[in-house]
């Protein structure tokens, strides 16, 4: 049997096999099959740790739908369970959760990086989870002239994170005095407590109501997926069908799904940039000396590779989203 579509260069033919490819693509996997929750029950649940509140928390309960891991929190509820996957869910202070983790009362935690740094828990990282980021840097008064961390010798420096200051100071070779507050570290300048501050940084627009100037970055930081070292066999089997999912959601991010056509002329040029997951899909068109190509690619080069291909002739150029990409 033959199957025909529509395109902007006329009707184009193609193989059975693409069309179940198409619908498979476009209805993806059903990540919350009846039958593999059914196993992977059997075997054992996990416990996972995150954030209460906040962004942190709310990109992890993202993240977990992403996955197809349904979880039903009501408002103030401590601990919830998923009803498609054997996942139990504890709503923490992120500040708990390595201990928590390192302890077994979670097996599993999102919480970030700077964190588990800060904290120096046994726990081991198992994935970067590439949201909720941000870097941890030094500020001073807008009007103090820094040049590089020597400033710093035997100042006053307000933080919430004196391990991870204490290890870049210990790093620059410089000896200052840490003084560890919980909150509202912007304000220590201004009221005399210290000569700069190291805090949390997002946008910057906290440091400039205070008076304040980002000189020094001292850690990115994300949200990072961690784990206990004592898992047994089947929580880890459970923890590798959760990372199976986080892998293709994070992927699918990352990616472009693009259709093209392009003149047969180029057609090998055009093909030669476009990567895809193995190689891109070429189907002929019904106008001749044009072909509809199809291929994955990279967000990071996308925009560098529609300018090449728009050079080499490269018309009705479609760009999908990826929800999921299984490899």
């Amino acid at each position: 049997m033959c199957y025909y579509y529509k395109t902007l260069k006329g009707l184009t033919y193609v193989s059975p096999f693409f069309i179940a490819f198409t619908e498979l693509f476009k209805n993806t996997i059903d990540m919350s099959d009846a039958s593999n929750t059914t196993a992977t029950t059997e075997v054992g649940k996990l416990k996972l740790a995150i954030q209460k509140s906040g962004r942190l928390h709310d990109d992890s309960m993202k993240l977990l739908k992403e996955c197809g891991i349904d979880i039903s929190n009501g408002v103030n509820k401590l601990k919830a369970e998923a009803s498609n996957f054997p996942l139990e869910v504890y709503f923490l202070r992120d500040d708990d959760i390595p201990q928590y983790v390192e302890d077994g009362v979670a097996d599993i935690g999102f919480v970030g990086e700077n964190v588990v740094l800060e904290k120096k828990k046994k726990v081991d990282l198992v994935e970067k989870l590439g949201f909720s980021k941000c870097r941890l840097s030094i500020a001073v008064s807008k009007g103090v002239n820094y040049e590089n961390a020597s400033f710093l010798e035997g100042k006053k420096i307000a933080t919430s994170y004196p391990v991870i200051v204490q290890d870049f100071l210990d790093r620059e070779g410089i000896k200052a005095d840490i003084h560890e507050i919980s909150g509202s570290v912007e304000i220590a300048p201004g009221i005399g407590l210290a000569e700069a501050i190291c805090d949390l940084v997002s946008s910057g627009s906290t440091l400039f109501m205070n008076g304040l100037k980002e000189v020094e970055t001292i850690l990115q930081s994300q949200a990072i997926l961690i784990k206990n070292k004592h898992l047994n066999i089947e929580q880890q089997q459970v923890l590798d069908k959760m990372l199976f999912r986080i892998q293709s959601v994070k992927k699918a991010k990352n990616n472009k799904y693009v259709l093209l056509n392009a003149p047969n002329e180029n057609l090998e040029k055009i093909i030669s940039i476009l990567p895809g997951m193995k190689s891109p899909t070429v189907l002929p068109l019904a106008e001749k000396g044009w072909s509809s190509v199809h291929s994955v690619l990279k967000e990071s080069e996308f925009w560098d590779i529609i300018e090449q291909l728009k050079a080499l002739g490269a018309q009705g150029i479609l760009v999908v989203p990826i929800e999921k990409m299984i490899i």
